[in-house]
């Protein structure tokens, strides 16, 4: 059985296929054959990821967290966080547990509170911090304050870890959560607005734990609600009916989860502050003057089931990025570079056209073509590999 704790590869490099015993890396030109071990992937439906022990809240080794000048936006309309509230609620009665991310004044955790939910607030600016565990003193313990920063949990160079920074193991274990099967979902929600500097890398990093079940994702099937910027959102939920906007990053994102759009908000609802808690005045209003969308991203219960699990994940994200690299060229004159699989064939399986493009594959495409090479009965050689690919997957 596939546990996500052990052995899962911390950056894009090729690890085990499933079903495959052999794949072909390219150097300069030359086919070089690699023994790889053949997967076990059984039962992944089924899953119950295992923890590593005990760790607390110290010193994993020698790095230590640099705040910088982040400018980071706050919920501070109470309009604005009571509509939050009222997506997230749903249909559910109150006694959720929301876990927010950096709350800042506490706008939104006060009417989270007010609506009965339960809220773990996780702020990463110091300056925040008092006025929330006051707060936290004045709600008979529905409210928990930990110094920490979500979108910097399990960091990919991990020296020192010190708060704001840290693992998902100290920040569960603290907390006394337990993983759960990844068919059941997970026993709380995740709310916050996505850095204004790192949103890409930040959306990257997300869609890597998911598809690795690691970080956040090896506890279970968090759903993540997030304001990100209006571009990136257009990004994130694009097709092959808006070409322009569409890239690998679409492609994994709806391949892995359920996206929603709840609602859309003028920037001018929330406000910008520097790491020192001081009200931001707004000097990059380029990235300032758009609006904010509000999104849902819920893993798909059944994203494991087939061929494609997180030890070769990492073929799949390699796919997608060779591909849009030209994303305009013929899908037909990419694939002689991805496998030595006849690329007409491969058409054949997926049901497509000798003349069809990249742009004009859908999510399921793409995850039919991944399924079709990965599970092709030729088991010498299924991809092809060009070693001076691997810088470009990080």
């Amino acid at each position: 059985m596939w546990v996500p704790g052990a052995g899962i590869p911390s950056r894009l490099t090729l690890s085990a296929f499933t079903r495959a015993g052999r794949f072909c890396v390219l150097n300069s030109g030359v086919a070089r054959w690699k023994d790889v071990p053949a997967e076990n992937c059984r039962g992944l439906y089924d899953f119950h990821p295992q923890l590593k022990p005990d760790v607390g809240f110290g010193k994993l080794s020698s790095r230590v967290y640099k705040s910088r000048s982040e400018t980071k936006r706050y919920v501070t309309s109470p309009r604005v966080a009571e509509t939050v509230v009222r997506m997230l609620r749903g249909k559910r009665k109150a006694g959720q547990l929301i876990l927010e991310c950096n709350p800042g004044p506490g706008v939104l955790t006060r009417a989270l509170l007010a609506s009965g939910a339960r809220v773990i607030a996780l702020e990463s600016d110091k300056h925040f911090l008092p006025g929330l565990k006051s707060l936290r003193d004045s709600v008979n313990g529905r409210l928990e304050v930990i110094y920490c920063d979500f979108f910097k949990l399990d960091p990919r160079n991990r020296g020192t870890v010190t708060p704001p920074v840290m693992t998902s193991d100290m920040l569960f274990q603290y907390l006394g959560m337990k993983a759960h099967p990844w068919k059941k979902g997970f026993p709380l929600k995740v709310v916050g607005i996505l850095p204004v500097k790192t949103e890409r890398n930040t959306l990257w990093k997300i869609l890597h734990d998911l598809y690795s079940c690691s970080s956040v994702y090896k506890y279970g099937r968090a759903e993540l609600n997030l304001f990100v910027s209006e571009k990136e959102c257009r990004k994130l939920t694009a097709n092959p009916q808006t070409p322009g906007l569409y890239q690998s990053l679409s492609v994994l994102g709806q391949t892995a989860c359920a996206i929603k759009v709840l609602c859309t908000e003028p920037t001018s609802s929330f406000d910008a502050y520097t790491v020192k808690g001081q009200l931001e005045k707004q000097r990059h209003r380029e990235s300032l003057e758009q609006n904010l969308c509000f999104i849902q991203l819920t893993p798909h219960r059944n994203l494991f089931t087939g061929t494609l699990t997180p030890f070769n994940y990492d073929v799949f994200f390699h796919m997608l990025r060779q591909c849009f690299m030209k994303r305009n060229a013929k899908l037909i004159d990419h694939l002689p570079s991805l496998s030595p699989i006849d690329a007409v064939y491969i058409l054949k399986q997926i049901k497509k056209p000798k003349d069809v493009r990249v742009v004009d594959m859908y999510p399921e495409d793409f995850q039919r073509l991944f399924e079709t090479i990965e599970c092709s009965e030729d088991d010498t050689c299924k991809w092809l590999y060009d070693e001076f690919m691997e810088d470009t997957l990080t």
